[in-house]
């Protein structure tokens, strides 16, 4: 009976092909310069870092993917933080969706890819309000900066 419970569970899912992200992105909006890295799936990993600076002040984030014991998942740790994982929670060809409603801010971080652009957000709620951060990536060189 075990066995065919896990079965339907592995079924119904989400799977992660998140391949599509491989590359360099950059967004150049918003008064910011943003780029991320992200790695080809290599044994079920993929490794990415992001980098922005709005008004001469840098942050990163470093994150990957990889299969944990509650599913495929994004762990991000934003300027050195401790990792927050957001387990895949829908995907579908060149989107994921990853969740973890209980981080503070964000609870949801969604990836989707159309031709060569990018788009990510992140979104949540802050004191009640519901916010969210959005970037339109397009893919560029490795290295690509933003026009002076």
């Amino acid at each position: 009976m075990l066995t065919v419970f896990a079965a339907a569970l592995l079924q119904t899912a989400p799977t992660a092909d998140t391949g599509w992200m491989a590359g360099y992105w950059l967004d150049c909006s918003n008064g910011r310069e943003a780029s991320e890295t992200w790695s080809d799936p290599r044994a079920g990993l993929m490794v990415g870092h992001a980098v922005t600076v709005r008004s001469g002040r840098p942050s990163f984030e470093v994150s990957h993917i990889v299969q944990t014991p509650e599913g495929f998942a994004y762990v991000a740790q934003p300027d050195g933080a401790p990792p927050t994982v957001f387990v895949l929670s829908e995907s579908g060809q060149n989107r994921a969706v990853f969740s973890n409603a209980a981080n503070d801010f964000p609870t949801r971080v969604i990836y989707e890819r159309t031709g060569d652009r990018l788009n990510a957000r992140i979104e949540g709620e802050i004191d009640g309000q519901a916010r969210s951060m959005e970037w339109a990536f397009e893919a560029k060189p490795l290295n690509t900066r933003c026009p002076a």
